[in-house]
């Protein structure tokens, strides 16, 4: 495990403690678990942003799906005549 520094606000410390303290865990844990949450969100909307781009290539190339077939799509699951998803018109 690596040790690494950090300057706290003063108000920021003292809900460190607080939290900590409520916990019965140290100020070590507590920062963390923030900080693995931070970076897990961080990542999800990195990987996001990704798809958001590859998207977008795929809509500016003509690579659409209908709505309506979606809709369709939607409303047929769960029945005897279940759709496959439809794919992006060429």
């Amino acid at each position: 495990m690596a040790v690494t520094t950090v300057r706290l606000q003063a108000e920021v410390e003292q809900h460190l403690e607080a939290i900590a303290d409520r916990l019965q865990r140290s100020k070590g844990w507590v920062i963390n678990q923030a900080l693995a949450e931070y970076v897990e969100r961080h990542q999800l909307e990195q990987e996001r942003w990704q798809q958001t781009l590859t998207a977008m290539e795929s809509a500016a190339q003509g690579k659409l799906v209908d709505g309506n077939e979606v809709h369709e799509w939607l409303a047929s699951w769960g029945t005897e005549a279940e759709r496959d998803a439809p794919g992006p018109r060429k």
